[in-house]
């Protein structure tokens, strides 16, 4: 009951119904033909610089645990990465999220004044690091992002925009020009992004086919365990364990 109350605040808009697939996702240019290889290097220097502090997923596999056997677990994690990219399947362990419903502000009675965080496995978690690498890297390649972007870019920040701002502003006004300034503020912006625009959007930067069948296998499927503790409209009962097995669209790993 809760965790499909809670869903349906965050999943309008975002994906294609239950059980629908989106259109097959093919990358425009089709020049690779061939995953992008993972090396075992890159899998074993994510080992090792896990923050062991940090808690388990729901498989149960702590960071302790692997960044102690990073020297026994590289190669098959290694293979098992380079598998699942090759074809595209997610292992369901991975697939497994609990949800915790953050209070934001407002009405707590208001589920969508709620900031859903997720607890993930932490091996797909390693997995899902290396294919951020690769994709940002792509979309950099085919100039998907511009110079203006600070958000989420490796090295720049709020500061950093903010800089650049002031640089453009101070300019103007030096110059004598009038200079009007528009904020605009999106409400549950993270949440409600539509994962098929996204994946489409992906595919018409040249993103390979490999890479975007597998984020959208990522996303499909997805079984969530609601943990809620904080709601004081649902009962002990309800904020027990719950499965739901619908495309989870909206959580924060």
């Amino acid at each position: 009951m809760s965790i499909h109350l809670f869903a349906s605040v965050f999943n309008s808009r975002t994906s294609y119904p239950w059980g629908v697939q989106p259109p097959g996702l093919e990358d425009k240019d089709g020049e690779q033909n061939n995953p992008p290889v993972i090396q075992e290097e890159i899998v074993n220097d994510l080992l090792m610089h896990l923050d062991t502090c940090k808690s388990r997923g729901p498989d149960g596999i702590h960071p302790r645990v692997l960044r102690e056997l990073a020297g026994e677990l590289t190669k098959p994690l290694c293979i098992i990465y380079q598998k699942s990219w090759s074809t595209g399947e997610v292992p369901d362990d991975w697939r497994v999220t609990n949800v915790t419903p953050i209070y934001k502000k407002g009405q707590k009675e208001d589920l969508g004044n709620y900031r859903p965080v997720s607890l993930t496995s932490v091996p797909g978690k390693i997995m899902e690091r290396i294919v951020l690498s690769e994709l940002s890297w792509q979309v950099q390649d085919s100039q998907g992002i511009r110079a203006s972007q600070h958000g989420f870019m490796k090295g720049r920040s709020c500061l950093t925009n903010l800089i650049s701002f002031y640089d453009h502003m101070t300019r103007f006004l030096d110059a004598g020009k009038a200079v009007d300034v528009v904020y605009l503020d999106f409400g549950k912006a993270f949440d409600t992004v539509p994962h098929s625009v996204l994946l489409e959007k992906l595919a018409n930067h040249g993103i390979d086919k490999f890479t975007l069948h597998w984020s959208d296998s990522q996303n499909t499927g997805t079984v969530l365990h609601s943990e809620c503790k904080c709601h004081p409209a649902l009962t002990q009962h309800e904020c027990l364990y719950e499965q739901c097995p619908f495309p989870a669209t909206a959580y924060i790993p």
